[in-house]
């Protein structure tokens, strides 16, 4: 509120239109009333504590209105040097990381490379031979001795007998899918280090000698050098692919512990127990007599195929060669010989490359290795005599009954039919 007064107000006349008026205006403010505002109280510790990082908020009201706020000070955390990953070693996790991007784009590129040679290859020796039998048919209906088919026909034949030599040896198209596996192998790996990352942020030694070692096995599994290093592509017996470190003893372990601990397994402990274990002893049992043992037979069937094949092609266009080089000396035999061996060892040729009979047997190979992991997984898991060492076991179920294609559910009723010698199918529906 605010008062106003006035003195001497005239109102004007006539007789004082001249004179003055003065007027006088206070306004009066009342004091203002001192609000409260309730601030929280910190947690006290007593006064005589010499330790104390943070001392009480204090409020303090001064004569003039104002209201001092004193702020607590608070010191800096000191971190022990564990709670840090050694910088060397995550430069090292990363350095491992970068190497396998490069290596991913590398195979990548080889396989591309390695597939146009199987195309380029096939289309090119398929002309070679059609058109060397074309030739060896002309000068066989002409009669007589025309050089200027019989020689180019039988330089062709030779060529193409040299060209396929080498194609069977290093064999293309299982060139081309052994980089594809690599290439998922290596982003699969990329992505479980990038995961590690993510979860944990702070890598290991040991998690850098494994990423290392796992990077080294994958390079002498899927060589890129084609001299020296090449796999072989004819063994003498079929063997499953191995990209991952090998563990000395591994299965004799798994034979010697099979019966020793799970007697002993606490229910659930780490989400481990003797049902758990049983259900993968009997999934271990199911890979090893079907899954693996099936893809070993289809590999070996495969291989024994393509060296038939492998040796037919160029055995077929050498025939045509020697054949070719008679036409037109008297001998009957020497066109149609050459044009018939010209024309299978063309439709040989076409089964082997443009059916691509090695990349199947690198597909069984790399099927079967698929296997033999999942084995020594389970296996190298289930040695492990302290549970709390182990990975969770309802996590580890998972994950092998996503790897079969199944649920957890279709996981233990697989091992329930199994133990029950009522099994009739494969563990792994996916291939």
């Amino acid at each position: 509120m605010a008062s106003l007064q006035a003195s001497n107000l005239l109102f004007p006349s006539k007789a004082s239109s001249n004179r003055i008026i003065n007027i006088n205006a206070a306004i009066s403010v009342p004091k203002l009333t001192k609000i409260n505002f309730p601030v929280p109280a910190l947690i006290r510790k007593p006064a005589s504590n010499k330790t104390n990082l943070a001392e009480e908020l204090k409020l303090r009201h001064r004569d003039n209105g104002f209201t001092e706020y004193s702020i607590p000070i608070v010191k800096r955390r000191e971190y022990k040097v564990e709670d840090y990953s050694n910088p060397l070693v995550e430069a090292q996790f990363y350095a491992i990381l970068e190497a396998i991007a490069d290596r991913v784009e590398m195979h990548k590129n080889v396989g591309e490379q390695r597939d146009n040679w199987n195309n380029l290859l096939l289309n090119s020796i398929n002309m070679i031979i059609l058109t060397a039998a074309t030739m060896s048919s002309m000068a066989g209906l002409a009669g007589g001795s025309l050089l200027a088919l019989n020689l180019p026909s039988t330089l062709l034949f030779f060529a193409a007998t040299g060209m396929l030599i080498i194609m069977n040896k290093i064999q293309p198209s299982q060139l081309a899918e052994e980089q594809r596996n690599a290439t998922k192998l290596f982003k699969e790996l990329q992505g479980e280090l990038q995961t590690l990352l993510a979860l944990r942020r702070r890598p290991s030694e040991d998690d850098v000698k494994e990423a290392t070692e796992r990077v080294l096995a994958l390079d002498k599994a899927y060589p890129l050098p084609l001299l020296g290093k090449m796999i072989e592509k004819f063994p003498k017996t079929f063997e499953p692919a191995v990209w991952w470190p090998e563990k000395e003893n591994d299965h004799q372990l798994f034979q010697r512990n099979n019966k020793l601990h799970h007697h002993t397994m606490k229910q659930n402990r780490n989400g481990w127990s003797e049902e758990l274990e049983m259900e993968m002893r009997e999934i271990v049992k199911v890979l090893k007599s079907k899954d693996t043992e099936d893809y070993a037979r289809l590999g070996s069937l495969g291989l024994k195929i393509n060296k038939t094949l492998a040796i037919s092609g160029p055995l077929l266009t050498g025939i045509a060669a020697v054949g070719s080089a008679f036409v037109g000396t008297n001998s009957s035999w020497a066109a149609p010989v050459a044009a018939a061996a010209g024309a299978l060892a063309a439709t040989v040729n076409t089964l082997e490359h443009g059916g691509q009979v090695g990349m199947v047997v690198e597909m069984y190979r790399n099927c079967a290795g698929f296997f033999t992991l999942l084995e020594e997984s389970i296996e190298s898991t289930l040695n492990e005599s302290d549970v709390e060492k182990r990975e969770n076991g309802e996590m580890f179920e998972m994950k092998v009954a996503l790897q079969l294609g199944r649920s957890v559910s279709e996981l233990r009723d697989l091992a329930k039919r199994s133990s029950l010698s009522e099994l009739d199918e494969f563990a792994s529906k996916l291939f």
